[in-house]
């Protein structure tokens, strides 16, 4: 009776392993790096509420949409409109193969949520930075994160 007990602990060891998180501190670093602070009126803690209610900074999340389409990383980019997933139509506006978007580097996702967020909408194209960080107070987010 404890061997399916044990099986199935060991299972949930090994996906919470397969999750690779960055940490607040570190992925602000890294945006503030990439010139994110300021990009079309977007701060810092935007980005950071944005990774935050889209993977809850996991870099490698990849979720199943309803249409069949996926999201990509660290910012839930779907693979209908902005990368080629080679599974479904794509209109691939950002050039990149989908599995380049869970680099642990982040250049190519940031490289891309700087084209959609360029475009038509901002950062209104996520639904949840919408819903969960839009005209809010967000700098409780950099609390503690010293970017030199």
């Amino acid at each position: 009776m404890t061997s399916p007990l044990l099986i199935s602990l060991a299972s949930c060891l090994v996906a919470v392993n397969q999750a690779s998180l960055i940490g607040r501190c570190d992925l602000a670093k890294v945006l503030h790096q990439e010139d994110l602070d300021g990009f079309e009126g977007y701060s810092l803690t935007d980005w950071l509420c944005l990774a935050f209610v889209e993977s809850d900074f996991n870099i490698t999340k990849v979720n199943e949409n309803t249409d069949g389409s996926f999201d990509y990383g660290i910012f839930q980019i779907n693979s209908h409109y902005w990368c080629n997933d080679y599974q479904s139509h794509t209109e691939n506006n950002c050039q990149v193969d989908c599995q380049e978007l869970l680099s642990p580097n982040l250049l190519a996702i940031i490289n891309c949520a700087k084209k959609i967020v360029s475009g038509a909408g901002g950062m209104k194209n996520w639904v949840k930075w919408r819903l969960h960080c839009a005209g809010r107070p967000l700098s409780y987010w950099m609390t503690g994160c010293h970017l030199a």
